[in-house]
């Protein structure tokens, strides 16, 4: 096993409640706090396991909100105070990462950062740690370099990233430049992006030096660079850093860092990417963890919960079950059924991305205590 990198300190956005995943992820219990491929452990951990190779124990961030300290805390039980970076309510993946960076810059000025998300799900550690090395040298190189995964199907689900030229950088022979990002894509086009191999999928991973990745910021959103910096600069003194964040954290921009950096960096001519060989999948609804639960094979039941209770005939799909009530399948395909204490809900694979449109709803209607 090959030493963790010297320079590089990983960072592991945890926020967000995977809405496409309610009732089974909440606020309280978001995605990252499960177990979701029967690992026996949450798909934070899996994360962080597969990042200490990377970068050790003493240099993994994460960052998250105060609600979900002590969980977070308790599933990462090495993990620094100094390293638990806190946001005091959602802001997008923009101010996330860039909290971190601007953070870090500070205490090591030439560090080089890579995000990661705390609820995607990767196997092959081996080619997972190649791409991530390959990366690491790219953005040493001054670039802001992506790991793209190869469809394996015409996926609408995904962003894609379109490869241009090839990128002469030493420690990185499959590192190409990005052309451009392409929004989630309808399935015609999906079709031709699926065929067309100068496209990956956008899984989100982005490696760069930290200042590098500031520097793009300030250049799009001057004035959530300038309350980065500001938060920054309380941030390693516990009498600033909670009413710095109080007082910043709520006026920072919304925005995504596809839009925010990655995008604007693209048509710069400042964007790589190196291609991710490993089975990656970010879980966003139950048709994806139907089919990562099944390995793929259609007409299989997957099953989910310690003590389920399933009598299933004739049917397929995935049956997610917390509580002790038997639950009964006759001759149903494609089949989503979460069962909890307090919720339930019955859909198809098929129209998994609208359990969102459910979340909507029960917003506007005052119900959050099932949220």
């Amino acid at each position: 096993m090959a030493n963790p990198i010297e320079d590089f300190y990983a960072v592991i956005p945890a926020g967000g409640i995977g809405s496409r995943l309610w009732p089974l992820s909440r606020a309280e219990a978001p995605k990252f706090l499960h177990d979701l491929t029967g690992s026996g452990q949450t798909l934070l951990r899996d994360t962080w396991d597969r990042l200490m190779p990377l970068a050790g124990e003493e240099r993994i961030a994460v960052v998250t909100g105060r609600a979900h300290r002590a969980a977070v805390e308790a599933e990462l039980t090495g993990i620094p105070d100094r390293n638990v970076f806190l946001e005091s309510e959602p802001r997008d993946s923009t101010a996330a990462i860039g909290l971190a960076a601007a953070v870090l810059v500070r205490r090591e000025p030439d560090v080089v950062i890579g995000s990661f998300a705390a609820d995607h799900v990767i196997r092959g550690a081996r080619v997972f740690d190649f791409a991530v090395r390959q990366a690491v040298e790219v953005a040493r190189a001054g670039y802001i370099c992506t790991i793209g995964i190869q469809p394996s199907e015409a996926s609408t689900g995904f962003g894609y990233i379109k490869r241009a030229g090839e990128l002469d950088v030493d420690g990185a022979p499959e590192a190409s430049l990005v052309e451009r990002f392409v929004e989630k894509p309808d399935l015609e086009t999906a079709k031709a992006y699926f065929i067309d191999r100068a496209y990956s999928w956008n899984a989100g991973m982005f490696i760069s030096r930290a200042d590098v990745l500031l520097a793009e910021i300030a250049a799009n959103e001057p004035e959530l660079h300038e309350g980065l910096l500001e938060l920054a600069a309380a941030w390693d003194d516990r009498d600033t850093r909670g009413p710095a964040v109080d007082r910043i954290w709520p006026e920072l921009k919304k925005i995504a860092i596809d839009y925010a950096v990655a995008e604007p960096a693209a048509a710069k001519g400042r964007l790589a990417m190196v291609p991710g060989h490993f089975d990656w999948d970010d879980v966003g609804d139950f048709a994806s963890l139907t089919k990562l639960m099944s390995n793929g094979r259609k007409g299989d039941l997957a099953i989910l919960g310690e003590n389920a209770r399933i009598l299933s005939d004739a049917s397929s799909g995935i049956v997610v079950s917390q509580t002790q009530r038997i639950i009964s399948l006759i001759g149903v395909q494609d089949i989503v059924v979460v069962d909890t204490p307090d919720a339930l809900l019955v859909t198809t694979s098929e129209h998994a991305q609208r359990v969102k449109q459910v979340v909507d709803a029960l917003k506007l209607t005052g119900r959050g205590d099932v949220l």
